[in-house]
């Protein structure tokens, strides 16, 4: 299971990161989300170690979705270096998150 990230350990866990960090914002009731779960599981499983995935949930962390402009879920952000790199919405391929990865 991805890490969770709240507005009390994101900009420690994810801004502060020395490695990229995938960060998938999603909601419990959202069945595109719930579909997307095995890819973002994997790409976990795949880190090691080169890179973070966490997950925020939409409806416990209202600032952090205000702060990132979230309006569509599930919206994937890549962080490198405290900066967001590059975003995604919708429940994408696991082949274009590795290639958010590899080329952000």
């Amino acid at each position: 299971m991805p890490q969770i990230y709240t507005q009390y350990n994101f900009d420690m866990e994810v801004l502060q990161s020395k490695i990229p960090v995938l960060v998938d914002f999603w909601a419990e009731w959202c069945t595109p989300c719930h579909r997307f779960t095995p890819i973002i599981e994997k790409m976990e499983k795949m880190a090691a170690g080169e890179y973070k995935v966490g997950c925020v949930d939409v409806d416990k962390e209202q600032k952090l979705v205000e702060r990132y402009n979230i309006t569509i879920i599930p919206t994937i952000i890549v962080f490198k270096n405290g900066q967001s790199t590059a975003q995604l919405v919708g429940a994408v391929s696991e082949e274009d998150l590795r290639h958010m990865m590899v080329n952000d």
